[in-house]
């Protein structure tokens, strides 16, 4: 019998009334503005809980039901009125002020659900500048700032008028906050010979920030000290955050900076989360760890021991603090002390009786009584099997592989730390990372289903639970999966769409009429959630795989030829042209080819025979089926091995079920990975869908947006031709002299990339049932390679260009083939390049409309150099394997 453990039992319910209770007699403070009657009281309170609500909606906006419910719910129960300052203390960079309305947005809406962080701010930029403009020259020793008199006095002078300025923009928005500038931090002198009124800290008196929040106010302070004499000191204030952190052991120590995050000194990309337990020590190896990095990093590790493991430390910008506190894939750098993961093919490798306390106090079957621990444990010897987990067991899940049969994970169990610092996630990758295909089942009434949909590519539910599955496409596939399970007694008869019901005991659980079916239609949450492995990712394969092409004969044929000559593993061995047939394939100069004409009858029996490991397929729209059809019936007579993967470059399968969308940087990544059947997006909707995403969360639903696309000729199509020996040739079917130097536009309404990018573009809404639409113009130009894509996009509200920009930069800030200029991207930006450019970022005067301007080669990042970074996925490469990046 299958099970797995509901990984958390907290409810939503009560959290929600913590929410309003945490700060003890805050609301009705708030609400009871005159206690003449109780219809003042009843209206006060009428009006927050529907402010409450808005804002509700507006975190679902940037994550899941699921998450964001989750998150707050943690969030809430780790405040209580005796010790109400444990959500989080937040550090604001000095020129984080600078934009003080976005901040006081982002903690106002904090606030508004019920939850108190404890901010301290700095003031470096700002009191270089009055101090230098004062005719101070500012003195550092070792990175510390010397703070005579004078310099002390100015400081005292900028803090208040910064925290001020904090407090009044909070209050402007009904948020109610207190500055708090002495009375928290005693400090003794750090050196005073050497840096003079500089202090460390000795002492944090919690108190005052307590007492503001009780009286439902944010504390508001500055990182000045005052020495047991009263001596006011000057304190760094990351340390003095830090130092805050120590006492009060708040869930999250939030570092806000202009940058967002911490980034990789060499690739310039965003470091998405830090394990410091598995990867510390390796980074400060890095040579591009150095200086402010390595003493940032050095001061998060020495503060993170010194917390419960709970604790975690996140680098944000302001803008995007709601989706970091709130959302499993997160927007900045997430630093946490986490635990090495392991793997074990045998209980007594981490303890017999270690796992036995685990399955006793977690497995749903064992608390329910319907099995025993000795039986779980009996039942592992049954077939080879590899456990899961991390050190101290907040995590362990049991994979059961039998040689040359489908894995099944038997057990996941997860504790409530294992839940909230995403162990369990971490643990599940691991698995993936070793097995292409799972399935694994839980409790129709688990109260985290969410997290199973999210990572099952299909699943079946009956008689009280849902079984799960990723890497299998096919139904009838996974019924046969099924029956083999059956029949080995690995799964219960009642997975399987016939059969009889489970016995009675076990079909209670569903017969509060939970709904009975089977999907493969994942919808992706927005992101990714956090990987385990910054710096210490297990490298990908490099095992050498055999490629077959069918249809080289048009531009993009050519193109992948030329791609493949430098891939490191990737063998291109057959290649398919009905015109061709008989000549040398020039452009592939690995290893000698010449073309051949398959027919369906040799690529069933190639597939049959496994002559090669993966299929590409470059053939006219409507022609790639009977192809498919062949590689899926020599793929079910295959005798050993699993079958190849296709990747179908025309639109024949982007609307398919069961195919997977391959468009890596917008949607699921994990998902291509797992595939065999992968549809290619096409070149404008490759466009399109990369210049609308980052903005959906303003989607106007009265005015769905418009692109101008305009690209070379070669992206019109071929017409096969020949030369003046009479070898056939490949010419376009649109030539640059018919154009006499203008543009033509064409498929003015209803082309099938409009109906493409609205598709897969709805998947990404917080409700697809209300699918969008994409208005789509394209023309065609007399240069021969190149798309410009211009976006014109109603926005739901106001917004302006330096924030639509921002969006971009957090949605594609680390993408390696995604480059964000200022300016409007211009023809020599994208020709002969293989990724894709955006820039002219512009908001109409009105603020209700955006354009943006995005550009591809079509050759390339709009067909062979993403074929190739889908290959790469699934055929378990690095992404980037044979595409130049630089």
């Amino acid at each position: 019998m299958l099970s797995a453990a509901r990984l958390s039992s907290l409810s939503v319910r009560g959290a929600a009334g913590r929410a309003v209770l945490v700060a003890g007699q805050r609301q009705a403070a708030l609400s009871v503005v005159r206690k003449t009657n109780g219809l003042t009281r009843k209206v006060h309170t009428d009006q927050r809980q529907t402010d409450r609500d808005t804002i509700m909606r507006l975190l679902y906006s940037i994550g899941t039901k699921k998450e964001v419910e989750r998150y707050l719910r943690i969030f809430s129960s780790s405040s209580h009125p005796s010790s109400p300052a444990k959500f989080a203390v937040v550090k604001v960079g000095g020129a984080v002020l600078d934009d003080l309305d976005e901040l006081a947005l982002s903690l106002s809406f904090l606030y508004r659900v019920g939850l108190y962080p404890v901010i301290l701010h700095g003031a470096g930029p700002q009191l270089n500048e009055i101090i230098e403009r004062e005719g101070v020259v500012p003195d550092y020793i070792d990175g510390i700032r010397v703070t005579d008199a004078k310099t002390l006095g100015i400081a005292r002078r900028v803090f208040m008028e910064e925290n001020l300025r904090l407090v009044g923009a909070l209050e402007k928005l009904g948020t109610r906050a207190r500055p708090i500038t002495s009375g928290v931090f005693t400090a003794d002198y750090l050196d005073k010979d050497k840096y003079g009124l500089v202090g460390k800290i000795t002492k944090v008196d919690k108190r005052p920030l307590e007492a503001a929040i009780r009286a439902g106010a944010l504390p508001i302070l500055t990182s000045l000290a005052e020495s047991p004499e009263g001596q006011i000191l000057n304190v760094n204030a990351d340390i003095a955050a830090g130092e805050l952190a120590k006492e009060l052991e708040p869930l999250k120590i939030v570092f806000l900076n202009e940058k967002g995050g911490l980034f990789h000194g060499v690739t310039g990309e965003k470091l998405d989360v830090i394990n410091l337990d598995e990867e510390y020590d390796t980074l400060m190896k890095q040579p591009w760890v150095k200086y402010g990095t390595k003493l940032k990093l050095r001061e998060f590790k020495e503060l993170l021991d010194y917390l419960p493991r709970s604790s975690s430390v996140a680098v944000i910008s302001a803008s995007m603090l709601q989706k970091e506190l709130f959302t499993d894939s997160g927007a900045g750098t997430l630093i946490r002390r986490g635990y090495k993961l392991f793997k074990h093919s045998s209980v007594d490798s981490i303890g017999p009786d270690r796992l036995r306390q685990v399955i006793h106090d977690r497995d749903p079957d064992v608390k329910a009584g319907f099995s025993s621990v000795t039986g779980v444990l009996n039942d592992l010897k049954k077939t080879p099997y590899t456990i899961y987990g991390d050190e101290p067991l907040d995590v362990v899940a049991i994979v059961s592989h039998p040689e040359g049969e489908t894995p099944v994970m038997t057990k996941l169990l997860a504790s409530r730390s294992g839940v909230l610092n995403s162990v369990v996630d971490n643990v599940f990758s691991a698995i993936k990372k070793d097995h292409r295909r799972l399935f694994w089942t839980a409790n129709a009434d688990d109260e985290n289903r969410a997290w199973h949909f999210e990572r099952a590519d299909g699943s079946f539910t009956r008689a009280g639970k849902t079984l799960f599955w990723y890497g299998v496409y096919d139904v009838q596939e996974v019924e046969k999966i099924v029956q083999q399970f059956e029949q080995k007694g690995r799964i219960e008869r009642s997975y399987l769409p016939v059969g009889p019901s489970a016995p009675p005991h076990r079909a209670a659980a569903g017969a509060s009429g939970t709904r009975t079916y089977s999907t493969f239609a994942r919808r992706p949450i927005p992101g990714s959630s956090r990987g385990y492995a910054t710096a210490a990712a297990p490298p990908a394969s490099t095992e050498p795989k055999r490629l077959a092409l069918i249809g080289a004969r048009g531009f993009t044929g050519q193109t992948l030829t030329t791609l493949l000559s430098s891939h490191p593993h990737l063998n291109l061995t057959h290649v398919s042209s009905r015109q061709l047939s008989g000549y040398p394939l020039d452009s592939y100069t690995k290893a000698p080819i010449t073309y051949s004409n398959l027919s369906v009858t040799d690529v069933e029996r190639m597939e049959k025979d496994g002559e090669v490991d993966a299929w590409i397929m470059a053939l006219p729209n409507g022609a790639c089926k009977p192809f498919v059809d062949a590689v899926d019936r020599g793929s079910q007579e295959r005798k050993s091995g699993e079958g190849s993967v296709i990747v179908d470059l025309s639109a024949d399968y982007r609307f398919e079920e069961g195919w997977t969308y391959g468009l890596p940087e917008l949607y699921s990544r994990s998902a291509i990975q797992s595939s065999k059947r992968i549809s290619n997006p096409g070149c404008y909707a490759t466009s399109s869908q990369l210049l609308i995403a980052p903005l959906l969360k303003y989607l106007n639903h009265n005015a769905f947006p418009t692109v101008f696309g305009i690209s070379g000729y070669s992206g019109a199509g071929t017409v096969a031709s020949t030369d003046a020996d009479g070898k056939p040739i490949t010419v376009p079917k649109v030539s640059s002299e018919s154009l006499a130097g203008g543009i033509r536009a064409y498929s003015l309404t209803d082309h099938i990339h409009e109906r493409e990018a609205g598709r897969h573009l709805s998947r990404l809404l917080n409700d697809p049932a209300s699918p969008m639409k994409v208005a789509f113009v394209p023309s065609v130009a007399p240069w021969f390679s190149g798309i410009l894509s211009v976006l014109s996009m109603p926005l739901s509200e106001k917004v302006s260009a330096k924030d639509i920009k921002e969006l971009y930069v957090q949605k594609y800030g680390g993408e390696k083939l995604i480059t964000i200029k200022r300016e409007p991207p211009v023809l020599q930006d994208i020709e002969q390049k293989h990724g894709w450019t955006v820039g002219g970022f512009q908001v109409h005067s009105e603020g209700d409309r955006a354009v943006v301007v995005g550009g591809l080669d079509n050759l390339l990042k709009g067909a062979a150099t993403q074929c190739l970074q889908n290959l790469n996925l699934a055929l378990g490469y690095d992404e980037y394997a044979g595409i130049p990046t630089d």
